[in-house]
């Protein structure tokens, strides 16, 4: 293991006003993106988008890295360029999704729990070998009637812990995903409750299978209200409480975290990102706050694009643009009337 050139990539990743798109996902969600734009999800149409997105001229100003999945670390652009060279050539750090889904927990069955450590480390490193330099596993927290139960945030927390130790074994740098869902009416202290028992079970595991925290990247929810909540909490509380509920569980060696947006709409996961910064400046948590956006970078330039090809460079501003301002939230200087 290189811990030194781990230790430098995941710092890239965090570097000051920039941030990662999670371009990661599977056949059946990016079949729904697409059916909402009613474009047909063919390996073609997928490659045309998400090519799009990677020859974004000057991104990589806000863009560090990209997660990518299994079908485009493996695809060559339009003109025979592999993907990954596309993006290697931006100055954008490739990355991989390397979990293989959820399945219901026996006994539990509204809870979940992520597969994929079978044949791991052969399959990380094949990817390191293609380009990647980070992998990132998705774990799912659901709060609920008397969930998430512990023996739920033990299993997730501890398949994250080895997924990360083989990737670091395979030179990759682990996003470790902690996702607690947003789905739900519970209130943000009850969604606190939750993120702080998920983080502290999972940075124990952590520590228990050798894991190089320096080498690592937390991607974890923000504490929020849940979407169906009444009296959803603002951005300053979902600030005040994601900064405390870290402050309680998160090492001082962590890099950096790199927020998912969870199913927020662009404004709200911008919103929520400029104040949890800002927070961060006045009260001085040690980590650097940044993203790794999927639908919060990815809404604006899908519908802009609507499978046209005419509509590229209009999909690529309306990208750029929505890096920018989230590159502008990661600072805390983003303004509503920058929309």
């Amino acid at each position: 293991m290189d811990t030194k050139k781990l230790i430098s990539i995941a710092k890239a990743l965090v570097a000051p006003g920039k941030g990662v798109l999670a371009a990661d996902e599977s056949g059946g969600t990016i079949k729904r993106r697409f059916d909402s734009i009613n474009v047909e999800s063919t390996e073609d149409n997928r490659r045309d988008y998400r090519e799009l997105l990677f020859r974004t001229h000057g991104v990589s100003e806000y863009i560090s890295g990209v997660i990518l999945f299994d079908e485009t670390i493996r695809q060559n652009g339009a003109d025979g360029t592999p993907l990954v060279k596309v993006l290697v050539d931006q100055g954008i750090i490739p990355g991989i999704k390397v979990d293989k889904g959820t399945q219901p927990i026996p006994g539990s069955p509204n809870e979940l729990m992520t597969e994929g450590l079978d044949g791991l480390l052969p399959r990380l490193q094949e990817y390191a070998e293609l380009g990647a330099r980070f992998a990132k596993w998705r774990a799912v927290i659901t709060i609920g009637d008397g969930i998430p139960t512990d023996r739920c945030i033990e299993i997730n927390a501890h398949a994250l812990a080895r997924y990360a130790a083989l990737s670091q074994e395979a030179g990759l740098v682990p996003i470790v995903e902690p996702e607690v869902l947003l789905d739900g009416d519970h209130t943000i202290d009850r969604c606190f409750e939750a993120s702080e028992a998920t983080l502290r079970e999972t940075f124990a595991q952590l520590d228990r299978q050798g894991v190089v925290i320096e080498g690592i990247l937390l991607k974890p929810s923000m504490v929020t209200s849940g979407n169906k909540a009444v009296n959803r909490a603002d951005p300053e509380a979902v600030a005040e409480r994601t900064v405390e509920c870290f402050k309680r569980v998160i090492p001082v060696s962590l890099p950096g975290v790199i927020f998912l947006s969870g199913g927020q709409s662009d404004e709200e996961a911008t919103l929520n990102l400029n104040a949890i910064n800002q927070r961060s400046a006045i009260v001085g948590a040690p980590w650097q706050y940044s993203f790794s956006f999927g639908r919060g970078l990815q809404g604006a330039p899908l519908k802009a694009w609507s499978g046209a090809k005419g509509n590229l460079k209009a999909a690529q501003q309306a990208f750029f643009h929505r890096a920018k301002l989230t590159s502008a939230a990661r600072q805390g200087k983003y303004l509503p009337d920058m929309e």
